[in-house]
């Protein structure tokens, strides 16, 4: 069978890995003439961090990464107000990981390079494809040889993220990302500590008024991989009071910029003074997604990750459901004689529940506790929010006992998997 992602980021690394795995190889046409370590932090739930390991990048990924073991709400001046314990501490077999995006991008590259040489194609742009009764045609351009190129494909997989050219061919009418008019200031503070070392802090309440902080190991020097340092990632939400259209571009700030919107924020434990003394790589990104779609795949063509579910970056899915679909697809694929179908089964299990996920993130997904407890003055039920927050986890099975008990998806069943219907 063969098959080609467009996307050379973390879902579609993923992806090629679990092809791989299941002795399915691809292609992955990537537009960035090289993939170098930049970004910033990441979180990815015990669920996804069980995936990897089944990859074998599971102690690869833990020696690359913080394993959080507490989530802390507060409110603006570090005042606790709910909380709960993260990867092993709550029963999970497996660690949360706080992850330095780009260092998860190497990893995962290294590891294509090793076990799938040349699969990966930089510099070479999609420029469409066309599907017939036997498969696709790929069309791109390739930068460094200076031409066209067709890729013939049993399969094409757009894993290519929220401005996707793949669901762009498929949805031409859908137009741009959505914007809520909050805008997310992103960066890495060195030198500056976080309660014990392993908490992940959110502060503050509604989206446009947050601040969240968690510590990772970022590179010591920027765009190498190959030596690692603590860092703490935080992110500051603002609210512009006049949006603009000049709002919805990615901008790098300054420390005064930074300085200026920190004003009012006084978080108790958390030396503001030294995050802005420590800070690099400021970024201001608009908060967008997209509406859930009623369909992914179209005959041999299907999306991935943040091409088929951009979601607002609640309770730390993100990143989380891409490497979970890149599993079940390589799952699907291998199980499955006819691709076109094994194309509909991942789909039937995927796309009701993330499109579920995708609408419980626009109301706060677990957030919510914050939003409860402030309209109540301080102080709620510990009990409900337990069941907010557990009911969140339900819509991905990402309870610890859903978690440890389910199937591998490693080992392909006979029989096909029944609709996703909970």
């Amino acid at each position: 069978m063969r098959i080609v992602i467009v996307g050379g980021g973390i879902s579609g690394l993923v992806t090629a890995l679990s092809l791989r795995a299941v002795g399915l190889e691809a292609v992955v046409l990537e537009r960035a003439g090289t993939l170098e370590p930049v970004g910033l932090g990441i979180n990815l739930l015990p669920s996804a961090v069980r995936e990897l390991s089944e990859l074998g990048l599971g102690d690869a990924l833990e020696e690359a990464s913080v394993t959080p073991h507490r989530l802390a709400y507060c409110d603006r001046a570090g005042s606790p107000l709910w909380h709960e314990n993260l990867g092993r501490p709550a029963g999970f077999r497996w660690p949360q990981c706080s992850v330095h995006r780009g260092v998860l991008q190497a990893l995962l590259l290294r590891q294509v390079e090793r076990r799938i040489p040349g699969a990966v194609r930089t510099g070479v742009s999609l420029l469409g494809f066309e599907t017939d009764g036997t498969g696709v045609d790929v069309h791109a351009y390739d930068r460094a040889a200076d031409r066209n190129v067709t890729y013939r494909a049993d399969v094409l997989i757009g894993a290519d993220g929220i401005d996707s050219q793949v669901r762009a061919r498929l949805y031409p009418a859908e137009g741009p990302a959505l914007w809520n008019g909050v805008h997310m200031w992103r960066g890495l503070s060195t030198g500056v500590d976080l309660l014990d070392g392993r908490t992940v802090v959110v502060a503050g309440g509604t989206p446009g008024a947050k601040f969240i902080a968690y510590p990772v190991l970022a590179p010591v020097r920027p765009g190498d991989a190959s030596r690692l340092g603590p860092a703490l990632n935080w992110v500051l939400e603002t609210r512009p009071p006049a949006p603009a259209h000049e709002d919805l571009l990615v901008r790098r700030m300054t420390v005064g910029d930074l300085r200026d919107r920190l004003k009012g924020w006084n978080v108790g434990f958390l030396d503001m003074d030294a995050l802005l003394a420590g800070a690099a790589g400021i970024t201001r990104f608009p908060m967008l997604d997209r509406d859930p779609l009623p369909r992914w795949s179209f005959g041999p063509v299907t999306l991935l990750g943040d091409a088929a579910h951009p979601m607002y970056p609640m309770g730390m899915n993100g990143g989380t459901q891409s490497v979970i679909d890149a599993r079940v697809v390589a799952h699907c694929l291998a199980r499955a004689t006819d691709p076109r179908r094994a194309l509909h089964d991942y789909e039937t299990i995927r796309r009701p529940r993330l499109n579920r996920l995708v609408r419980a993130n626009r109301l706060l997904g677990p957030e919510r506790i914050i939003k409860l407890v402030e309209q109540r003055g301080g102080g709620s039920a510990p009990e409900r929010l337990d069941r907010i927050a557990d009911h969140y986890k339900s819509l991905t099975r990402a309870l610890p006992a859903d978690v440890n008990n389910a199937p591998s998806w490693s080992r392909p069943g006979p029989e096909p998997l029944a609709a996703d219907q909970s």
